[in-house]
């Protein structure tokens, strides 16, 4: 096996993960993957192996300390912060090369999380300080965005979240009823508690959220499907692999990115933006500012901050079918000039090459 690529904390269906393996497949190497989730939810051409236990505090610990050990490639990519520690003693016992796939700015995400406070906070934050200390020494570190840390990695790739093109389903022709899409994690920092209040003003629109539902976030979901009238309208559909994700594409009129402006968020680009405007959807995001930069040179879509405003902007769309398909056909124009998807997977799975050498 030439290359592991291993989680203790992901789903076998992450998107990125699928970039990334397809673009290791696509240039012949063999890989193997360990992660949370089922085989049928794997990339394509890879070797999948299931981490063991759910999703609890104490069943990942026992990942991080296990997974090491399963790890046949040559070259390790590790793609949670907590592995990292474990991958990386294991890694120089057995002579592996180790890759560190930083997603996110962690220290920064920890601020997004309720649950980081007290002593787990900071044994969160402890964790994720190591994580990028190790990360910095990395036989390569490949980074999802500019501004992600490790900034003084000896060996930093730029790796964004670029559309696999083979994943996604173009949205084609509207539908004739108005349907608005969600894929991505679902918790209240990324517009659940928005998109929810949206759905109320808009009494003509069906909303289609792939993803799981935040934890923290079940019980106020739960209180709102029980007491309100907009429930048949919001279709809940949980975390999919990326082609079964992307098939909601399809004919669906809007693409929905809600992120608030926490300090995670407000440096990004979210990964769904670009992938809604390859596909042909108009966008409606948050005033977040490189959102919004791309909104604003691709004319495909509308920055809204309060429910009030995005159920606004949908029930304009009814009546200006006109409009919605320019700034639909305005966002592939942009996607196809601006996103060099080959170009960004091909310095990646060469950087990879080398290391097997």
């Amino acid at each position: 096996m030439q290359i592991s690529l291993v989680s203790s904390a992901d789903e076998v269906s992450d998107a990125r993960l699928h970039r990334l393996c397809n673009a290791l497949i696509k240039d012949g190497n063999t890989v193997q993957v360990i992660a949370l989730g089922k085989a049928a939810d794997a990339p394509a051409g890879v070797s999948f192996k299931k981490a063991i236990g759910n999703k609890s505090f104490a069943a990942r610990i026992i990942r991080d300390l296990t997974i090491p050990f399963q790890s046949s490639g040559k070259v390790v990519i590790v793609v949670a912060p907590d592995l990292l520690l474990t991958s990386w003693l294991i890694s120089k016992l057995r002579r592996q090369k180790l890759v560190a796939d930083v997603h996110e700015d962690y220290l920064q995400l920890l601020k997004d999380r309720s649950w980081a406070k007290g002593v787990i906070g900071k044994f969160a934050d402890l964790v994720a300080r190591a994580a990028t200390y190790i990360a910095k020494s990395s036989a390569l570190t490949t980074v999802a965005d500019t501004q992600v840390p490790p900034a003084d990695a000896k060996n930093r790739l730029v790796v964004r979240n670029l559309p696999d093109l083979s994943l996604i389903t173009q949205s084609g022709a509207l539908s004739s009823k108005p349907v608005a899409i969600y894929i991505g994690d679902i918790r209240k920092s990324r517009g659940l508690s928005k998109i929810l209040e949206v759905a109320e003003l808009t009494p003509n629109w069906q909303f289609e959220l792939i993803g799981n539902v935040a934890p923290a976030d079940q019980e106020y979901l739960e209180n709102w499907k029980r007491t309100c009238p907009a429930v048949s309208r919001v279709k809940f559909h949980g975390k999919l692999a990326p082609k079964q994700s992307w098939k909601f594409a399809q004919g669906a009129w809007v693409g929905l990115s809600l992120l608030d402006a926490t300090p995670a968020f407000i440096e990004a680009v979210p990964s769904k933006l670009y992938e809604y405007l390859s596909c042909g959807l108009a966008v409606v995001s948050t005033n977040l500012p490189r959102s919004a930069k791309i909104i604003s040179e691709s004319n495909a879509g509308v920055i809204a901050d309060s429910a009030q405003e995005i159920a606004a902007a949908l029930i304009k769309f009814e009546s200006n079918l006109d409009e919605i398909n320019q700034m639909r056909s305005n966002g592939v124009i942009w996607a196809k000039n601006n996103l060099d998807s080959p170009a960004e997977y091909e310095r990646f799975s060469a950087a990879i090459s080398n290391l097997l050498k």
